[in-house]
């Protein structure tokens, strides 16, 4: 009796206990077998056009020099061929191929190699520039061998990974590592969350499958942190539940397409959470609303913080662009919203994000600056007239309204926070400023009112973003 309650005791805690690790593996060798068949070099070629010749230089008749310079300068008319290679896989017998973006791109032809040697030319079918993915289609006359896309989300830090593909040109290789981070923001584009990993990948390994010890793909190798150019062990992966949904985007209409609210929000930091009366630091905090965007239409405000979209929660700025991207486009949602201590919760449609540009404007010398008042000198802010010769100096838009700052004393308060010359103060504790005595009044009356933070609405190169000045 007691031997059954020892064996129960120990099931109950193995049941409640979270899952054990793998342990590690014997040997990759049956797992590495069945996937390399699954994975394809990628080369591509390019054409650059010649470079105009280069004139001879006026010599003596008869000059010796005559016949060397004629072999030593480019002689022109003569286009050079680039080759490059990177590598791929298979998800569909009948010849799809994912890859990287930057691998194809700007080429003339692309070839795909099997891991039979077989060569086979490709055709895109798509590309997506903000997540650097690209669908590639061959024609085959038989069925290719395909991977699968697994869950990158139930990848774990340290479990172990193995990377396949073409580093440095030299053939399909099979490197193995672990996860070593996930979320990763590196600045590679507007939706950065990649997986990092400490499985070897080098040059021409771009493009080529991360797999998990089921033999999915959870991510696609992408980048890596080298000061040397080779691997020092930190490599980064596109998660595969991102690829998979800009994949099936490109395969079905040719490009991605994301959602979008019409909405700048940026990192809600220690001072602007304490600025804003927040308790804590989490959500994506509005710093501007397109005129006539879903959102605006939505009634969402600058200051807003959104803390919730379609029933997901919005932990942070880099995950609500996510979440907007991955929703459908067309489909009315809540969104959760804080509002001066208040919570919310409004309707919004998500339409198709579509890119806009800025038309580039005259450059004339900056106004002199106005003479700071006491408080802007602590902070380290000289501030002037938002005329014309600084709209013009700055490029700031005639719909931009406020106090223009004209130097940041380095090491100071402002310049800690990033602020520089050519940003325009709009608002300071959403009251609207218009000169710069307007600024230092209300900063010494939020001083005198007790608060540690002075909230500054700025707007830089046309867009609002927040910031706090500690006034201690």
């Amino acid at each position: 009796m007691r031997v059954l309650k020892i064996l129960c005791a120990i099931l109950a805690l193995a049941i409640a206990s979270p899952a054990l690790a793998r342990p590690a593996p014997d040997s990759f060798a049956d797992l590495a077998g069945k996937l390399l068949p699954t994975v394809v070099n990628i080369s591509t070629s390019q054409t650059l056009k010649a470079p105009p010749p280069t004139a001879m230089p006026k010599l003596p008749p008869g000059s010796p020099l005559e016949d060397l310079f004629k072999n030593l300068l480019p002689r022109g008319n003569t286009p050079r061929h680039v080759t490059s290679l990177g590598s791929g896989f298979i998800i569909d017998p009948s010849g799809y191929i994912v890859t990287n973006n930057h691998v194809i791109d700007d080429s003339d032809a692309i070839t795909v190699i099997l891991s039979d040697g077989i060569s086979l030319p490709a055709r895109v079918v798509g590309r997506d520039t903000k997540t650097d993915l690209a669908l590639l289609k061959v024609t085959s006359k038989r069925p290719l061998p395909a991977t699968r896309f697994g869950d990158s989300d139930k990848a774990r830090i340290g479990d172990w990974v193995i990377a396949i593909g073409d580093p440095f040109g030299i053939g399909s290789t099979v490197t193995a590592g672990i996860v070593s981070a996930r979320n990763r923001n590196i600045n590679a584009g507007p939706y950065d969350d990649f997986i990092q990993t400490d499985a070897p990948i080098n040059r021409g390994n771009s493009g080529g499958p991360l797999f998990d010890m089921d033999g999915n793909v959870i991510g696609i190798n992408s980048q890596i942190f080298s000061p040397s150019g080779g691997s020092v062990g930190i490599g980064f992966a596109i998660p595969s539940n991102l690829a998979r949904q800009v994949v099936g985007q490109l395969r079905q209409f040719g490009t991605a397409r994301r959602g979008w609210i019409g909405v700048r929000i940026q990192q809600v930091t220690s001072e602007i959470a304490e600025g804003l009366g927040l308790v804590n630091m989490k959500g994506a905090l509005v710093a501007g609303v397109t005129d006539g965007g879903p959102a605006a239409k939505a009634g969402l405000r600058n200051g807003d913080l959104i803390t919730g979209f379609d029933g997901k929660a919005v932990p942070d700025d880099r995950a609500l662009p996510r979440i907007v991207a991955d929703t459908p486009i067309g489909k009315t949602v809540n969104m959760d919203v804080l509002r001066r201590g208040s919570k919310q919760t409004l309707r919004i449609t998500v339409q198709k994000l579509a890119d806009d540009a800025k038309p580039d404007r005259a450059v004339k010398p900056p106004p002199a600056p106005v003479k700071s008042q006491s408080r802007l000198t602590q902070l380290g802010l000289s501030l002037g007239a938002l005329d014309a010769a600084a709209r013009a100096r700055f490029k700031i838009g005639a719909s931009v309204q406020g106090v223009l700052v004209t130097a940041v004393e380095d090491g100071s308060v402002a310049g800690e926070k990033k602020v520089q010359p050519g940003d325009v103060i709009v608002e300071i504790s959403s009251q609207a400023v218009k000169t710069a005595a307007d600024v230092s009044k209300k900063i010494e009356a939020d001083a005198k009112a007790g608060k540690k933070v002075a909230l500054l609405l700025i707007s830089r190169s046309g867009d609002l973003t927040f910031v706090g000045l500690r006034l201690n």
